[in-house]
């Protein structure tokens, strides 16, 4: 193990691709002394003993908590309050408790009032993913220069709060600190309303009759493959982002609505000039992200191609 430990025990609360990546990460850092983790299903546990990527593996989440310095909750958004309820009595004083969720408004609200005094609350949001799920889809780069969220609710320990920024950095992660409120609304437009356009237009083409599905898979252009992997992404997860996060998302799609009706007028009115307008707006954001190195600027986003064979 290289370096000093931050922490003598993490305890990891479900096993996805978050957890996993977490669990790999800290490991390959030396970031903890011991890494323990539980999951529902029983599949799943024997299959991160398999891996032996942590550890222990426990069989329930409050044998998890037990001890443990710092505990994750790598589960849906929709899980945390019950998860929390039940670890309440299980925790150590002085532990950190935390989340990945990408809601926190609700994630406060269900968890705090669980959490007994002397535990330390602070949510945490890795803007970072793949379209894949399970205990064999984490990976320990997962999060190198992508941004990690804190949302410590008001009060919270400053110590606290700095220990799990290095923990966050330690593997690689960019952090910034908000409030619960302003993070939502923020992820209202860069992350929820895009997933749920994506499953919209991906549901749409599903539902065509006068274009068969095979034709939709064969002549899947970029824009249209890059959207289905937005929509693979774990149904649950964002079951329950969208109904824990209604309200930031329904303002964020009644502007969508406002903007998509004046682009469906420009159409409908042939104004060339309104349409150039825009995309040349939107194409300079997207030449920002790249800047600030959010993406790489490699053509057709840095998906490989084959090269023709070379005649003779």
């Amino acid at each position: 193990m290289s370096g000093p430990a931050q922490f003598d025990r993490i305890a990891l609360i479900g096993f996805g691709l978050i957890g996993g990546s977490i669990a790999r990460a800290a490991r390959e850092q030396g970031l903890a002394k011991e890494i323990v983790t539980t999951a529902r299903s029983a599949k799943t546990r024997a299959r991160v003993m398999q891996l032996g990527v942590v550890d222990r593996v426990v069989e329930t989440n409050a044998e998890a908590a037990e001890g443990s310095d710092l505990v994750i909750l790598c589960i849906p958004v929709g899980a945390c309050g019950a998860v929390a309820a039940e670890i309440a009595g299980h925790l150590k004083g002085g532990a950190i408790v935390s989340d990945v969720g990408s809601v926190k408004g609700a994630v406060v609200k269900e968890m705090a009032p669980h959490l007994p005094a002397g535990v330390h609350f602070v949510p945490a949001h890795p803007v970072a993913g793949t379209e894949h799920s399970g205990p064999d889809s984490g990976f320990a780069e997962l999060f190198i220069n992508r941004w990690c969220i804190l949302t410590p609710p008001e009060g919270t320990n400053p110590r606290a709060v700095e220990k799990l920024r290095a923990f966050w950095a330690g593997i690689g992660a960019r952090v910034e600190i908000m409030t619960p409120e302003h993070h939502d609304m923020v992820l209202a437009i860069t992350s929820h309303l895009p997933h749920l356009i994506a499953y919209t237009i991906v549901g749409t083409a599903d539902e065509l009759e006068g274009v068969t599905q095979s034709e939709v898979l064969k002549f899947s252009a970029g824009g249209f493959r890059d959207f289905t992997r937005i929509a693979a992404s774990d149904p649950i997860m964002w079951r329950d982002v969208f109904l824990t996060n209604k309200e930031a998302v329904l303002e964020m799609l009644g502007t969508f609505n406002e903007d998509l009706s004046k682009l469906t007028r420009a159409i409908r009115r042939g104004d060339g000039e309104a349409l150039f307008e825009h995309f040349t707006r939107t194409r300079a954001i997207r030449r920002g992200i790249v800047e600030i190195g959010q993406d790489s600027a490699a053509a057709d986003f840095g998906r490989p191609h084959e090269q023709l064979e070379k005649k003779p």
